[in-house]
């Protein structure tokens, strides 16, 4: 199985302009989420998909493959179909990744357990969770929850701490953090970029609820990893900290 990892990389951003090329105790964001992805072992090939020279000149300069695509794109999924358009010039792939371009300490191992999911010829979509124990992240709108079924398969995904238990007197379900880092089926990403948008995407602000509202399933791996994700320029002090720590 041939499996092509993209990272959508684009510079405008309400929150963080510019932020794949910020620096992260003396290396760019873009540079640390490559050379992490690059260690997965279930990747054919990587590549950068940018819309800025900035960006795109900046990865060729640190030895990375970097393809230009539209700015005109509204979601890093369509970022990712384009860039896989052009690379498929050279090469025919299964599985695309879609790697998120602001988690400069993605663990590789988390690729690859996304990567296994295709094993199952029933896979179309797969994406990773993990357990949720801080109470303030449940009630935190900026981490998505994600409830699955007996299979695997993601019932729902929102900014609202999920399940909602109405008799205090049982005990929780545990609540899942959804991490950003999906793969598709070559061809299910062609259809999934066909997609108009839909009543529970727009409520949540979701785009995933797009698929499943049009019948796709998701599949959902349980990893033990966190994530250190950089949403805001005052996060890179906490992935510095974090990097301090293992030396």
């Amino acid at each position: 199985m041939k499996i092509l990892g993209i990272i959508p990389a684009r510079f405008a951003s309400t929150r963080f302009p510019g932020k794949p090329l910020a620096i992260i105790a003396g290396t760019s964001m873009i540079e640390r989420v490559y050379m992490q992805a690059k260690k997965a072992t279930s990747l054919t090939d990587i590549a950068v998909a940018t819309d800025d020279d900035r960006i795109f000149n900046h990865v060729k300069g640190f030895g990375g493959h970097v393809v230009m695509t539209s700015p005109l794109h509204n979601t890093g999924t369509e970022r990712c179909l384009e860039a896989c358009r052009q690379l498929s010039l050279h090469n025919t792939y299964d599985v695309v990744v879609n790697i998120q371009g602001d988690e400069p300490l993605i663990d590789p191992q988390q690729i690859d357990r996304l990567a296994l999911c295709f094993n199952d010829k029933d896979t179309l979509i797969a994406t990773l969770a993990k357990a949720l124990t801080d109470s303030e992240d449940k009630h935190n709108p900026n981490i998505v929850k994600v409830v699955t079924g007996k299979a695997n398969r993601a019932l729902y995904f929102s900014r609202f701490p999920i399940p909602f238990v109405r008799d205090s007197s049982l005990p929780p379900p545990l609540c899942f953090k959804h991490l950003g880092l999906y793969a598709y089926r070559t061809a299910v990403l062609e259809e999934l970029c066909k997609l108009v948008s839909t009543p529970l995407e727009k409520a949540e602000s979701l785009e995933q609820l797009r698929w499943l509202e049009n019948g796709y399933p998701i599949t959902v791996a349980i990893t033990d990893t966190e994530s250190l994700a950089v949403d805001v320029p005052d996060d890179i002090h906490k992935v510095e900290t974090y990097i301090k720590s293992l030396k």
